[in-house]
């Protein structure tokens, strides 16, 4: 199995994604194609793992950058790492491509190269994030500001099958983020969105609101990437809050020291859980081939946890099972058919 890292993307690279490959590297079962300018490629593996068989250089001589337009860029700029590896998938010479630069470019790659699955109207970003009862999935999460009822569904069966097969889930929940959790909330969209999902096979819980997401009431949530992609800034800025303030209540004095040490192992538990390092890259769903975007600031241990999820991904059936399900649909066929 071949993972394709894109090693110039992101604030810290390219010396945190070669770290971050290494440290994923100590798990046997693949190899990492790393995109990018050899000589600091090379210089950040180091004399001791140059001669690593499972590490594989491509240079790439342009760059796509923060500043650049992205559509003007990936047509441009056709040796930057971005181009390079959404080429790789589309020639499926490797089984998944990872990076940490240019949401915008990244998106816009993912449509003008890789391509979308077929019968997919438009493919979605999918973080997962933690939950009481286990963790739940945002879709759309910043790649559809304005969409239709079609792309709801659509959504919610991306979701779903992602799901099954990444987390064993047989009969994932699918809700609809709205304004109240009664049948008839939310604007026109909204409102024809949760007819269409009520008559498809999903597994549809009905509207849910933003709290429901981390207190585990469905598994999935379906909606316009605005709202998806602001829910998820504001639950990853209220995870850090609360973990910056814990560390300084503890350290101000003797006797939140005294507490820290009694109850250490369960805010390690909790950090571990709401840190973003460890929940890796979100898939791009509905791409013709697995995609990960990580955050830009990403480091190393966000890189690893990111290409362990894509080699999971990547032993699954659940590229294969979407594009059985959405060529079903496309000629007529209906969700619960092509299952």
């Amino acid at each position: 199995m071949r993972i394709i890292v894109d090693a110039m993307g992101g604030d810290n690279a390219p010396d945190e994604i070669v770290k971050g490959c290494l440290e994923a590297l100590e798990t046997d079962g693949f190899e990492i194609e790393l995109l990018g300018d050899r000589a600091k490629i090379e210089k950040c593996l180091g004399s001791e793992n140059l001669n690593n068989k499972r590490i594989i250089i491509t240079e790439t001589s342009d760059e796509i950058t923060n500043f650049d337009k992205p559509t003007e860029a990936i047509r441009k700029k056709r040796n930057s790492s971005i181009v390079v590896g959404m080429k790789k998938i589309k020639e499926r010479s490797a089984q998944a491509f990872i990076s940490a630069g240019s949401t915008g470019a990244l998106l816009a790659g993912s449509l003008l190269i890789a391509g979308r699955i077929k019968g997919v109207v438009r493919p979605a970003l999918a973080p997962i994030v933690p939950s009481i009862k286990g963790q739940t999935m945002i879709i759309d999460a910043g790649m559809n500001t304005q969409i239709k009822p079609i792309n709801f569904v659509q959504f919610g069966i991306m979701g779903t099958e992602y799901m099954r097969n990444m987390y064993g889930i047989k009969e994932p929940r699918v809700g609809l983020v709205n304004v109240g959790t009664e049948e008839g909330k939310g604007n026109e969209a909204l409102k024809q969105a949760f007819l269409e999902l009520q008559k498809s096979k999903l597994n549809f819980v009905g509207n849910v609101e933003g709290r429901d997401i981390t207190e585990g009431k469905v598994d999935i949530v379906v909606c316009d990437g605005f709202t998806g992609n602001a829910m998820l800034k504001v639950m990853e800025g209220t995870g850090k809050y609360f973990m910056d303030y814990l560390k300084k209540m503890y350290s101000g004095s003797l006797s939140g020291k005294l507490s820290y040490l009694l109850i250490k192992h369960e805010l390690k538990k909790l950090k571990k859980e709401v840190d973003p390092e460890e929940l890796g890259g979100t898939p791009i769903l509905g791409i013709n081939g697995m995609i990960y975007k990580c955050h830009g600031n990403s480091k190393a241990k966000a890189i690893k946890n990111t290409i362990l999820k894509a080699c999971s991904s990547a032993c699954t059936t659940v590229l294969d099972q979407m594009k059985n399900i959405f060529s079903c649909m496309e000629v007529g066929g209906l969700y619960d058919e092509a299952l």
